[in-house]
């Protein structure tokens, strides 16, 4: 058992993060740009879960992120973000600037991911890193690095971006999802975000190494 994680970048030309993560939490990262190069190696690695950083719902009452439409009123935030506000969890909402292109890349990506016959859950490594009691990646890189090889994740070079270590981080809470050890934030009839059991810090079971 596999799963895939993504820090997705709001347009192509930026890097977008991708990690594949094995049951016994051994990594192994890349970084990759269009939405063909990423549907065709998250295809290849078959994953159990695509888990993804960036929105995959609209706040109800939304058809759309444009302004000129009507559904423009159907407010900023969904039920999953207040949720995390009121863990004390910082995020930016899906309606403010950049997170826009971000919002329809993550819709777009999602749709091509289940004509794939993948299933594709949303994510936070910021908020995941603060429940699991690791520095974010602004806290600097290697201080995340140490923290996930800390909790148990294998495989991870010296140098990695921020990008590769914000998928590593989204690829552990898809472990969490396939190991049925997680919470899921938000109402499932709007959207939701996969996140790490607060109450016990949970990471994924350790598993002997052959």
């Amino acid at each position: 058992m596999n799963v895939a994680g993504l820090d997705l970048a709001g347009v192509e030309a930026r890097e977008t993060g991708f990690c594949v993560m094995d049951e016994r939490m051994k990594a192994e990262t890349s970084t990759l740009h269009s939405d063909a190069e990423i549907l065709e190696e998250v295809v290849d690695v078959k994953p159990r879960v695509v888990a993804i950083d960036a929105p995959l719902s609209l706040p109800r009452g939304r058809c759309c992120l444009r302004d000129d439409c009507a559904c423009r009123g159907g407010g900023h935030l969904r039920e999953c973000d207040r949720a995390l506000k009121r863990m004390g969890i910082r995020f930016f909402p899906v309606t403010l600037g950049p997170m826009r292109k971000l919002t329809e890349r993550g819709l777009r990506l999602k749709s091509m991911l289940r004509e794939a016959g993948l299933e594709a859950v949303e994510v936070y490594p910021g908020g995941a890193q603060d429940v699991l009691g690791l520095p974010r990646k602004h806290g600097g890189l290697e201080a995340l690095r140490r923290g996930l090889e800390g909790i148990g994740v294998r495989g991870l070079r010296s140098g990695l971006s921020s990008h590769e270590l914000d998928a590593v981080t989204c690829a552990l809470v898809g472990i969490l999802y396939a190991e049925a050890r997680y919470l899921a934030l938000g109402d499932p009839g709007e959207g939701l975000i996969v996140m790490p059991e607060p109450r016990t810090g949970a990471t994924p079971r350790q598993r002997k190494r052959k």
